[in-house]
């Protein structure tokens, strides 16, 4: 490609956010370049790894219920005509919590509403079902048999391959940070190449305070998350996709995937950690962190508590100040957006939120005030799980 060339819309960033806006665009008839400076959901990018948790039940959050649905639906379809089924995994999702917890007994009616098949379980149920989980006189759950998790390293790049034979130029290149206001005329980038396009998005994730310092330096909040795989004991199905779901602990933000490839039992914590830089970071696990897993399995999951640590993953979540999606323009530019705060649960909904992009830009759908620029405060105040 040369560089007088010109695109409808430039995407920085390959992941799931950036990957499905690129795919949506070009299904809609744009002709789109996709770039990246390592490649799409690589190992240091939010939607790296392998393994993300897709789920229906968001307490009193019925957008992102809605949202959750249709990406599994084209997420499944895509799957379909690439050949790929498996990256979906169909394991059921647990949502465990105590009594008390009202976000989990607010998730149960907008799942009747939006016609999501689900069960409630009691405490006798769920020891009767699953008894390698360690559950308390006032535990309770939600099962949704139709969600699961996707294999996200190869999901993101299934969606990229697939947007490629859409038209999508895809490029590795590392992009400048913008500044000023009017017009962008070209992203540029380190190695003094130009990239001219009518829009411009920047989906960039954890590297959204980077490239839109300005505005984005002190709104978008990148956390370093420490993710374990623990061997399960020779010949043990118990801890399986066929015998145990993907669960979640809301009451102590604990999540985990049974063991999937024969990689582990994926055990990690949903509660922020520290300020990363997604460059530089150093990805060996915590001692710390890893004793805290431990304590966590010894209390949940008994049968695993001297179970060897197998590998680790240190990837980072991407935070708005509450855990909404930022899909805004930006205020200075009339032809720059800004796609990004996944905050920890955004993968699943790459799809969605690509469509309402797209939809965005050709002025099809009007506004979710939740995802403007205007409600990202500058602190940290966490209101989506």
């Amino acid at each position: 490609m040369q560089n007088r060339s010109r695109y409808d819309v430039a995407v920085v960033g390959a992941g799931v956010f950036g990957a499905w806006a690129a795919w949506h665009l070009a299904s809609a008839g744009k002709r789109v370049i996709l770039i990246d400076q390592y490649g799409g959901a690589n190992s240091r990018a939010s939607s790296g790894g392998e393994t993300r948790v897709i789920r229906m039940a968001y307490g009193p959050d019925a957008i992102y219920t809605r949202m959750a649905k249709r990406s599994l639906e084209v997420w499944s379809k895509l799957f379909a005509d690439v050949g790929r089924p498996e990256l979906f995994q169909r394991t059921g999702v647990l949502w465990m919590a105590k009594r008390g917890n009202l976000a989990a007994e607010q998730s149960i009616s907008a799942l009747h509403e939006h016609a999501i098949e689900h069960q409630v379980l009691d405490a006798q149920t769920l020891r009767r079902r699953y008894p390698q989980i360690q559950v308390p006189d006032d535990g309770w759950a939600i099962f949704e048999p139709g969600s699961g998790a996707l294999l996200a390293r190869r999901a993101v790049q299934a969606v990229v391959a697939n947007a490629a034979l859409k038209g999508v130029q895809i490029s590795t290149d590392a992009i400048l940070p913008i500044s000023g206001v009017g017009r962008l005329a070209a992203m540029r980038t380190t190695s003094g190449r130009s990239i001219h396009a009518d829009m411009h998005i920047y989906a960039a994730g954890p590297w959204l305070p980077k490239l839109v310092p300005d505005l984005l330096a002190d709104r978008i909040f990148p956390t370093r998350q420490e993710v374990f795989y623990f061997g399960i004991p020779a010949g043990e199905q118990r801890f399986s996709a066929s015998h145990l779901p993907t669960w979640m602990d809301f009451d102590r933000e604990w999540y985990g995937i049974a063991d999937i490839e024969a990689r582990g039992f994926k055990l990690a914590c949903d509660v922020h950690g520290a300020a990363i830089d997604p460059d530089s970071a150093d990805r060996r696990a915590d001692p710390a962190t890893i004793d805290a897993a431990r304590a966590f399995l010894t209390l949940r999951f008994p049968a695993l508590a001297n179970a060897p640590l197998l590998s680790t993953e240190v990837c980072q979540y991407e935070n708005s100040s509450n855990g909404d999606f930022l899909i805004d323009r930006h205020p200075q530019f009339d032809n720059v957006w800004l796609l990004g705060g996944g905050s920890g649960h955004g993968f699943k909904h790459g799809p969605a939120v690509g469509e309402y992009v797209c939809q965005r830009l050709n002025d099809e759908i009007t506004v979710e005030p939740r995802f403007s620029l205007e409600s990202k405060l500058q602190r940290q105040m966490r209101a989506v799980h």
